[in-house]
């Protein structure tokens, strides 16, 4: 196949290109920004979230974004070390912050209505180091008493291995030089710009194994 066009020329006629080239998962890059690393202690301070999808070229390319900055959960932790790095102030008067479980609700909403334009069965978070974002995403779900996820529970694709084989670097600074894209390091630690970013270093791997993946005959149906 030489082009990945939603409607024409994919292995399964009429089906997204996104839903093909995932077995029916919808790839969703995640950041969290959080006050430590434990996910079961340690409060979700922001959330990010980007899709992606095919462009008429068949090359993959960010979609849509949200980010919301979120309510320490009651009794969370919050190291000093954490909001060094990442400036978020949780406490501060002019901060719109969220509770979790609406923060979420808000994330999950975007989600579905890609999955329905998309025909995929699931998102798969997209993460560098991915299961750290997972694993928060988990625990505030968990807290939050949301029974149906659109995300797959313990399944990521992780761009810090991806990178890693494709580009020879892990940092995510330095993997998205590597790739050439441009690195703002005064924006650096935004979940936004964490997320975008990803995003964009994610596109760039999977368009560079696209020549690999057109000559694969397609997956006989399950």
């Amino acid at each position: 196949m030489t082009d990945l066009d939603p409607t024409e020329n994919g292995p399964e006629s009429g089906v997204p290109a996104i839903a093909q080239r995932f077995r029916g998962f919808l790839p969703v890059v995640v950041d969290v920004e959080t006050g430590g690393f434990n996910n079961a202690t340690d409060a979700l301070l922001e959330i990010a979230a980007v899709t992606v999808d095919f462009n008429s070229d068949g090359d993959l390319e960010l979609c849509e974004s949200v980010s919301y900055h979120v309510e320490p959960f009651e009794g969370a932790n919050i190291e000093p070390a954490s909001l060094e790095v990442n400036g978020i102030d949780p406490h501060h008067p002019l901060r719109p912050a969220l509770p979790e479980r609406e923060a979420l609700a808000r994330v999950f909403k975007m989600i579905r209505a890609r999955l329905k334009e998309t025909g995929c069965k699931r998102a798969v978070l997209v993460g560098h180091n991915a299961h750290f974002d997972l694993g928060f995403l988990n625990a505030a779900i968990e807290r939050s008493g949301i029974k149906r996820s659109p995300f797959h529970p313990f399944s990521c694709f992780d761009t810090a291995t991806l990178a890693g084989v494709a580009l020879g670097q892990t940092v995510l600074r330095r993997a998205a030089t590597a790739a050439g894209m441009s690195w703002d390091n005064s924006a650096a630690h935004s979940a936004l710009y964490d997320t975008e970013q990803t995003a964009r270093l994610f596109c760039t791997i999977v368009n560079r194994f696209r020549p690999v993946y057109e000559n694969i005959p397609p997956l006989p149906q399950e």
